[in-house]
């Protein structure tokens, strides 16, 4: 996960983010090299970055959670390929790839889509062959992140909401 406090301090130490450290730190290579030999594009794109260096790191934090850089894949001596780890941080098996070679992050954002934003746990294993167990970890990482949210329903039944999926024009449903 990204700060935007060593985004910050990248920047400052970056010459005011004319070598584009920051850049490099955020996954952007490409503009990280034009800001470096352009020394920030003559000064106007680092100061285009510290006015929006909050917003890239979100950017670039939800830019991981969706495309599986939160859940890396790692194969330690004598493990099966399909062993999931949850962060390079843990070494907690949090689940296997499913069947149909889909991330399990694209699982979740297909459903989600699919049903307006909401979706459940058990939608999540089924969809992506995992326990019931797994599906809620992944969904509670994305929370614990920032990129959903879990909402109970006056039935008390637990939903977890991504908001970027939801249709904007419609009202939550029976929370």
């Amino acid at each position: 996960m990204y700060s935007t406090g060593i985004a910050y301090l990248l920047w400052l130490l970056s010459g005011f983010g004319a070598l584009g450290f920051h850049r490099f730190y955020l996954g952007k290579i490409p503009s990280g090299l034009l800001w470096m030999f352009t020394g920030g594009l003559g000064g106007i794109g680092s100061i285009y970055d510290l006015l929006t260096l909050p917003g890239q790191v979100r950017e670039a934090n939800m830019r991981n959670a969706i495309y599986g850089h939160t859940f890396r894949q790692f194969r330690p001596a004598g493990r099966p390929d399909n062993w999931r780890y949850a962060d390079d941080a843990e070494a907690k098996v949090v689940g296997n790839e499913p069947r149909s070679g889909e991330s399990i992050e694209r699982v979740i954002l297909r459903i989600a889509k699919e049903n307006k934003g909401q979706l459940t746990v058990s939608e999540v294993a089924l969809g992506a062959d995992i326990s019931i167990e797994e599906a809620g970890k992944y969904l509670d990482t994305l929370v614990k992140k920032g990129f959903a949210e879990l909402r109970v329903r006056k039935s008390g039944s637990l939903v977890y909401v991504i908001p970027d999926m939801m249709d904007k024009d419609e009202p939550l449903e029976d929370f």
